[in-house]
């Protein structure tokens, strides 16, 4: 019990520094760059996956001792389904809601968490010994 309430307190670290990073990255580059928030959420996701990937292998799942190119396109996969699961969202969100796109994508941003752990946990970062 002590093993999963400590990886869910890592993973809730990764995951906040992984997400804050992004949701900085995307809102940067609408206000200072002038991207379109669709494609700022792309870049923004981009950068935080590394933090996720490195996080993640490092402290979350290190116990699981899988080999790191293994775990890294696994975990790609699962970050990509959790993209596009938020862009997909956010888009159809955009365009029917009135919320601020950066609360929006904060909130996009804390719904995809949950998935992300449960596919890193038992597939991405898994390794038979």
């Amino acid at each position: 019990m002590r093993k999963i309430i400590r990886q869910l307190a890592c993973f809730v670290a990764v995951g906040c520094t992984a997400a804050a990073t992004h949701w900085l990255v995307a809102v940067l580059a609408v206000r200072a760059l002038g991207y379109a928030p669709l494609v700022a959420n792309l870049v923004g996701w981009l950068v935080a996956f590394c933090v996720s990937f490195a996080g993640h292998f490092q402290f979350t799942f290190r116990h699981q001792h899988a080999p790191i190119v293994k775990a890294a396109r696994r975990f790609f996969l699962v970050s990509a389904l959790g993209f596009s699961v938020n862009e997909l969202a956010y888009a159809w969100l955009l365009r029917v809601t009135t919320i601020r796109y950066d609360i929006l994508l904060a909130l996009i941003l804390v719904a995809i968490a949950v998935m992300t752990f449960i596919l890193g946990r038992f597939w991405a970062f898994r390794h038979k010994s």
